[in-house]
């Protein structure tokens, strides 16, 4: 197995455990801002497919072990899917993967929890829009801390190594060692 391969997914498995783990302890009812947090956060460093692929994890993850319900799963992955694809089109702008994280869960996945929670789950009374605020105001939280944390990585110059490490670009000290010594 490839260095980068065994990279990517550890860091993706570090995503998702620290995205199971932190959702239920920095909550606020309605709202969970640290997997909007977590969602950008892999979107910039892994891209669309993996930072869909840890949002899907992170839900399951959430559903089977804590009881939560479907939101878990239809509130993050079309912000996580947004959220790379946007920071992929806008060459690596952080806040083009803030946006699409807003849009993705603030009102898509918003819109889409609706049918899922009112005739899978069977909650009554919801309208298509019930869930738009509380999933906004999430994404706007979460999307805060993970604009301020991937700016910092920026300004300090490790969030260019982070994704150099974790494409394969950087293939180890030893060609760096290599390069040095001609």
């Amino acid at each position: 197995m490839k260095r980068y391969n065994l990279l990517r997914m550890v860091m993706m498995s570090m995503l998702v455990a620290i995205g199971v783990v932190i959702s239920p302890l920095l909550r606020v009812e309605g709202m969970c801002p640290m997997a909007h947090l977590i969602n950008i956060t892999a979107a910039v460093f892994l891209g669309p497919v993996d930072a869909f692929a840890v949002a899907c994890m992170i839900g399951v993850l959430r559903m089977a072990c804590m009881g939560i319900p479907p939101l878990a799963l239809t509130g993050a992955v079309f912000g996580a899917l947004l959220s790379g694809i946007l920071y992929r089109v806008s060459k690596g702008k952080i806040w083009a993967a803030v946006l699409g994280e807003i849009i993705g869960t603030g009102v898509i996945g918003a819109v889409v929890s609706y049918p899922v929670m009112a005739f899978l789950w069977g909650r009554e009374g919801l309208g298509w829009l019930f869930y738009v605020p509380s999933f906004i105001c999430g994404t706007l939280i979460g999307g805060s801390i993970a604009l301020v944390f991937l700016y910092q990585l920026q300004r300090m110059g490790a969030l260019k190594e982070i994704q150099r490490k974790l494409t394969g670009e950087d293939r180890g000290w030893n060609k760096r060692a290599e390069k040095q010594s001609l």
